[in-house]
Order: C-alpha cells, then sequence, then structure tokens
C-alpha cells in the first residue's frame, strides 16, 4: 500500500493501465513530469511487484526500457490497514 501512496505513482499505474506497456521517455512526456523523478517512481512500484520492466533496443540501437502493470489485486479491509500501518515508522517526513 506504501508504493500506492504517492500520487504520481497513481497516475504511472493508470497511464500503463490504460495505454499499456510504455517506455520511460515517452511516459515522462505523457505525465509531464521528469525522467528521473518517474525512474524513481517506476522502480518502487517495481520492487512493490505492481509494474514490471524489459530492456529492449530499438531499430536505431537505443535502449529502451518498457514498463507495463502487473496483475495485481489489492482488498483494503480493517486487517490489511493493521498490517500496513504497523509497518509505519513513527518519524515525520
Amino acid at each position: 500500500m506504501a508504493a500506492l501512496a504517492n500520487p504520481h505513482r497513481l497516475r504511472i499505474i493508470a497511464a500503463l493501465a490504460n495505454g499499456g506497456r510504455n517506455y520511460v521517455s515517452q511516459l515522462a512526456r505523457e505525465l509531464g513530469i521528469g525522467r528521473p523523478l518517474l525512474h524513481l517512481h517506476l522502480q518502487k512500484l517495481e520492487d512493490a511487484g505492481l509494474v514490471t520492466s524489459q530492456l529492449e533496443l530499438s531499430q536505431d540501437g537505443k535502449a529502451l526500457n518498457y514498463f507495463e502493470v502487473s496483475p495485481f489485486g489489492l482488498e483494503l479491509n480493517p486487517a490489511a490497514i493493521a498490517e500496513a500501518a504497523a509497518s509505519l515508522s513513527n518519524e515525520e517526513e
């Protein structure tokens, strides 16, 4: 749930769910955020198992990192919230 707690990450999931797999530069343009910030958020989503990536070479030899949404389901109930709350730190960000 922490991976989805950021509005940028929600927008990334929505863009990939609606538009299908995409590479970082194009996705950054579509979302209007910089590639470094996008890559940071994609890494968090990938670490959580919500997206997957695949490096491919374009016809002109450029390496393109494609991302797509992984199939996932999230059941939100009191037990899931309690489990997520137990992982929170008490430090303010």
